[in-house]
């Protein structure tokens, strides 16, 4: 009987001890899915703020670039403007030159020669006027207009100004 009473003492015991064991464990998983929560409730507080931040930072950086793409739209109108302007004078200054030359043309190369000269002269003097009359909006129609109606032409006319400009900046360097 005494085998008995030690044998049901040890199963006791270690059904005691199981149970605290087992106790702990789910004390201890309880505690893990409590700090999971927390820490997960953490992370949502703090990506709730960092969305926020990166929000303001976005919508602060587009409000500047937006700002930014205003003042290059009007510098770039006021610099059309000028360069307008300079070719305007640039052509009439042309004009003027073979205007002063008419002279020694039909001298030299005869009055037929003379009056193909003042007719360009005539004809850059118009093209000039009409220049500084136009805007830019009117310009940009004629402009597509043109190049709608002849796209040939157009593109060898941008070939050779590009040409031009590369062999004028090229020298410049």
């Amino acid at each position: 009987m005494v085998e008995s009473t030690v044998d049901d003492t040890t199963t006791a015991g270690a059904d005691a001890a199981k149970s605290h064991f087992t106790k702990a464990v789910d004390e201890a998983k309880a505690g893990a899915h409590a700090l999971a929560d927390e820490y997960r409730a953490k992370f949502s507080q703090k990506k709730e703020s960092l969305n926020e931040e990166a929000k303001h930072c976005s919508d602060e950086a587009r409000g500047k670039a937006d700002a930014f793409a205003a003042d290059a739209k009007a510098k770039a109108g006021e610099y059309a403007v000028e360069g307008k302007a300079q070719t305007s004078k640039a052509i009439v200054r042309i004009s003027k030159v073979i205007d002063d030359n008419i002279a020694y043309i039909d001298d030299k190369a005869g009055v037929k020669y003379g009056d193909y000269a003042r007719s360009a002269s005539k004809s850059m003097q118009d093209a000039a006027a009409r220049l500084d009359e136009k805007s830019f909006e009117e310009l940009g129609k004629d402009t597509r207009a043109f190049v709608r109606s002849n796209p040939t032409l157009s593109v060898g006319m941008a070939v050779a100004a590009g040409y031009v400009l590369g062999r004028l900046f090229s020298k410049s360097s």
